[in-house]
């Protein structure tokens, strides 16, 4: 079956399988049938564009089993073939390959580096990506990374400017613990800088937050706890310079806008290491900013990931994947 993976201002890339569809060329905000599949190109935001951001988030160097849940045993449970590499490092280096291709202005890895949280792990992290990206790298860590109590990658918050767009880089983590956090000093940090910035700002986290329209209050949420996700929304609604959030964690595309924040986008975005295997580009113009999902697409990334199809019964790709427009989508200014 044919599956639109990604649309952009000026391209789309859709899969059959393990066989790679790309049209290159295209109109913005355009209608198109290819391949069969009917499709609308992105609107491409007024203006220059100034700069180029990639993003990939749990890429979980260290794992061998792929389909592991604590307290759900769904199964089947995947592991790389005798002979083959680790899929982690197939699917990082597939993924360094694209992005080093796409020559990004700055590289933001948003948590869950390793598997276990331990340091050799983490070496095995930055001797990929730190690499290939140097000075252009910029990462922070998920809750695989303080599960057993290190420290490494929490220097956040972080502060880079580029051109049209400020980062903001957040450390949601809880030592030992999966539920996410934002302290209150971060907030503070937050609020401070997009009161003077003069600039879109992005914010990236490890975990996503929790919806203030929901009615579980649970402190034992799987992302940030909801007093701390109502404290970050509250910034974001009061400071337009604040126009989306981008986290990893559940290993989904997903993207949720809050009354509170209007058009905000709230994102998630699949992991690196299984199906669909992404990472995401970010095209900043003076005028907007567009993300594009992109689908690892080496044949041994591939290979993997449709292997991992039937992960949870067969579910997870209609969970992973999500829709075109959790993938691909205009971040507009406030």
């Amino acid at each position: 079956m044919i599956e639109l993976t990604t649309v952009a201002d000026d391209e789309a890339v859709l899969h059959d399988g393990e066989r790679v569809l790309r049209h290159n060329g295209l109109e913005p905000d355009t209608g198109y049938t290819l391949d069969g599949v009917d499709l609308r190109t992105l609107p491409r935001p007024p203006g220059e564009r100034l700069a180029t951001i990639a993003t990939v988030n749990d890429v979980h160097f260290g794992e061998t089993e792929c389909g592991v849940l604590e307290g759900l045993e769904v199964g089947p449970i995947l592991t790389s073939e005798p002979g083959e590499p680790p899929y982690p490092e197939t699917m990082n280096r597939g993924a360094i390959d694209e992005i080093r291709a796409l020559g990004p202005d700055l590289v933001v890895a948003k948590g869950d580096l390793t598997t276990h949280g331990t340091v050799e792990e983490y070496r095995m992290f930055l001797e990929l990506y730190g690499t290939a990206f140097g000075e252009r790298l910029l990462h922070v860590r998920g809750n695989h990374d303080g599960y057993f109590g290190e420290t490494f990658a929490s220097q956040a918050p972080i502060e880079i400017t580029l051109p049209g767009v400020r980062v903001a880089v957040l450390d949601t983590v809880i030592p030992r613990q999966t539920t996410g956090q934002l302290t209150a000093e971060q907030v503070e940090w937050l609020d401070e800088l997009a009161a003077r910035s003069d600039r879109p700002v992005l914010v990236f986290g490890h975990h996503h937050v929790w919806s203030p329209e929901s009615r579980n209050r649970a402190e034992t949420y799987f992302g940030i706890r909801p007093d701390d996700s109502e404290r970050l929304v509250e910034v974001f609604a009061r400071r337009p310079a604040l126009v989306g959030y981008f986290a990893g964690h559940t290993h989904r595309n997903r993207v949720r806008r809050f009354a509170a924040t209007g058009d905000v986008p709230w994102v998630e975005v699949a992991c690196v290491k299984d199906y669909p295997g992404a990472w995401a580009e970010y095209r900043v113009f003076e005028g907007g900013i567009l993300q594009v999902h992109r689908r690892i697409s080496s044949p041994d990334a591939l290979g993997w990931t449709e292997r991992c199809r039937v992960l949870f019964g067969g579910l997870y790709p209609l969970y992973a994947f999500g829709e075109i427009a959790d993938r691909c989508f205009p971040v507009w200014p406030r």
